[in-house]
């Protein structure tokens, strides 16, 4: 008697149709297989004649008697006979009993007779050819089986999706039941299952039509588990690329990007949504929108629904110099809906340019009460101690003795190329629009520019890019402007003309509209000598310069400092404030503003002071009733400041404070 052999679990990608998946229930005498069992096959209700073969057994039900003999169904579309003098007993309707499959005919018709077996291993048999995501576009029209993990589930107002993951990428498999009604509602996230069905090519992406969707369990599961982890870890590892630039300060947050970059594939290929929260300036955006278009890259490889892309991931831009309680606020609102209504598990939040200071505690707090784990990539001055325990990871360039001049977005295009290294040749010139667009004074920014200009484009091309991307971003406030966004930084952008156009316009309105800013407000700023030497600039920005529009506070305030540094040649101070809040600059003055905040909480009674930025630049806010206490104690602070004419600012100010 003939037994098909049972595939091995190593080698059954691809395996031809026919192939059983197994779940041992015991051993025992009877028909030999390679692994010394007896297997009886147990046929899906789909399964057709295609999916026997002679020989070996299967469970069988009496569908019928005559007098010489009894029909039986061995699944929905598969029934034969089995002679009376094949017969070991005597059955009704309804009875179960097993059989070996003794001929198919010619004609299609199937003959049978009855074996008794003490102990067996059953396999189940679904019907259609066993295959891998990867494979489905040569399988497309045919019948498939993919054994995988649930990652998503989704209700629509037809069929339930269940977003299924095997070793090699990613599918939606569409479940039908009544329309809007939830199919298999057995099934859970994470549950390792198999599916049956047709693949179909459908909105510019594959599906599988499933026929047959169960989930596994005991050994089987494991083994399916055990190598979708082992596969999840080889497709998780980051692509070997080089630094874009020799530069040893660098180097040293090299593995800590290869582990973000570790991190952020494996939350994709396990299906979990990342929320991109960054801050927006030109540092931000060049920062985000290369992470974006790579993440999307991946995300678009790895999945057969072309629109896991738009669902996985969303850029944010976020005003304030931190986490606020209102971003984050929404940010979960939105997290907890996606869950109920599309099926998707709560999302990775990663925060660049942002997110390294106490004063974002609060937000990650709150979303500590949920599995919302927290990826942190930033270089502003940090606070350790207070934001590590609440995160997963921290990527800083303080954190190895380094500083600001090591921008996020210098750090987020190499991990944008270890994520998909052919957008190399893409991003060549956006670290050097990162560094002048936070005034970066590294050792490096000559090595940056210089690979721009193999793109041909000169630091005066540099820079106008900035300006747009300041200018479009204060229009934009809180909305992402995803396509205009990219042609402005020239990411993933199909018409270099048409970038060229859109920055020279942006470019120039920004330079028009600051011009007039401070045309309006030059002749209010006030002046004083303080007694470390420093030249200090104040100036009422709420009441002298123009409100709602371009350029905000902060601009405005890092637009007359830089002129007074032009005009002065010595260390420079200069502070814009409204009725609550203050943004500072500095030039030649070694300040330390993160610790001057704190100390200002304490000294300042009922100043509600809070802020931060990096040392020689940033943001405070305070009661508005108390601004003149917080000043005057600010302004002392600098003036005990040591000079340091080597010292330059560090970065453009926020845009909102």
């Amino acid at each position: 008697m003939f037994v098909p052999p049972p595939i091995p679990k190593s080698t059954n990608r691809g395996a031809p149709k026919n192939w059983q998946m197994s779940s041992p229930t015991g051993t025992g005498d009877g028909a030999t297989v390679p692994d010394g069992g007896t297997i009886v096959y147990d046929l899906a209700d789909q399964c057709t004649s295609d999916d026997l073969e002679e020989g070996a057994l299967y469970h069988a039900t009496v569908n019928g008697t005559v007098e010489y003999g009894v029909f039986v169904d061995l699944s929905d579309a598969v029934s034969g006979l089995v002679h009376d003098s094949n017969l070991l007993g005597q059955y009704d309707v309804g009875d179960d009993l097993i059989v070996e499959l003794g001929e198919i005919r010619p004609d299609g018709d199937l003959s049978f007779e009855e074996v008794r077996v003490a102990d067996y291993e059953e396999q189940r048999v679904v019907h259609g050819d066993a295959t891998t995501v990867a494979d489905l576009g040569d399988a497309t029209g045919n019948t498939v089986v993919i054994e995988g993990q649930v990652v998503q589930i989704k209700q629509t107002g037809g069929p339930t999706i269940f977003q299924v993951r095997d070793e090699t990428g990613i599918v939606p498999c569409a479940a039908f039941e009544e329309a809007g009604v939830r199919a298999h509602p057995d099934i859970e996230i994470d549950d390792i299952v198999r599916v049956s069905g047709r693949a179909e090519e459908r909105d510019d992406g594959l599906q599988v039509e499933a026929e047959s969707l169960t989930v596994l369990d005991g050994e089987e599961a494991a083994d399916i588990e055990s190598d979708l982890e082992a596969a999840l870890a080889e497709a998780a590892e980051p692509a070997d690329v080089e630094p874009l630039v020799e530069w040893p300060a660098f180097e040293k947050l090299w593995d800590d990007l290869r582990d973000v970059a570790t991190e952020l594939r494996k939350t994709v290929l396990s299906g979990r949504p990342i929320r991109m929260r960054h801050h927006a300036d030109g540092d931000g955006l060049c920062a985000s929108v290369p992470l974006q278009v790579a993440l999307e890259s991946f995300i678009a490889s790895q999945y057969e629904d072309a629109s896991a892309p738009q669902h996985l991931l969303k850029r944010l831009p976020s005003k304030a110099p931190y986490y606020e309680m209102e971003d984050v606020t929404r940010d979960l609102n939105f997290a907890l809906e996606d869950r109920t209504r599309h099926g998707q598990k709560l999302p990775m939040l990663l925060m660049l340019d942002n997110g390294s200071t106490e004063e974002d505690t609060p937000a990650y707090r709150n979303l500590r009460h949920y599995d919302i784990p927290v990826v942190v990539v930033d270089h502003h001055h940090p606070d350790p101690e207070a934001v590590e325990p609440l995160i997963e990871q921290h990527v800083n360039p303080y954190l190895h003795d380094e500083d600001y001049r090591i921008t996020t977005g210098m750090l987020c295009v190499e991990l944008a190329r270890m994520i998909d290294p052919d957008l190399t040749e893409d991003l060549r010139h956006v670290p050097a629009v990162a560094g002048l667009s936070d005034r970066s004074e590294a050792e490096a920014m000559r090595d940056y520019i210089d690979l721009a200009a193999e793109k041909d484009y000169d630091e005066s091309d540099l820079r106008d890019i900035g300006e747009a991307l300041d200018y479009a971003t204060h229009w934009l406030r809180y909305n992402s402007g995803e396509q205009l966004i990219t042609d402005v930084l020239n990411v993933d952008c199909d018409d270099r003309d048409r970038h060229g156009e859109v920055v020279d316009f942006l470019a120039e309105r920004a330079e028009r509209d600051v011009e007039d800013q401070l045309d309006a407000a030059m002749s209010h700023v006030e002046h004083e000598r303080l007694d470390n030497g420093a030249h200090l600039y104040t100036i009422d920005v709420e009441n002298h310069a123009h409100r709602f529009t371009y350029p905000a506070p902060g601009k405005t305030t890092g637009e007359i400092h830089d002129r007074k540094v032009a005009e002065t040649g010595d260390p420079v101070i200069t502070i814009g404030y409204g009725p609550d809040f203050a943004v500072l600059r500095s030039d030649g003055v070694r300040l330390d503003i993160p610790r001057m905040v704190t100390e200002l909480t304490e000294e300042v009674d009922g100043g509600g002071v809070s802020g931060g930025g990096h040392l020689v630049v940033g943001s405070i806010k305070f009661v508005k009733g108390r601004r003149e206490s917080v000043i005057d104690a600010l302004v002392e602070k600098m003036a005990e400041a040591e000079i340091d004419e080597e010292l330059g600012s560090s970065t453009a100010l926020p845009e909102e404070v």
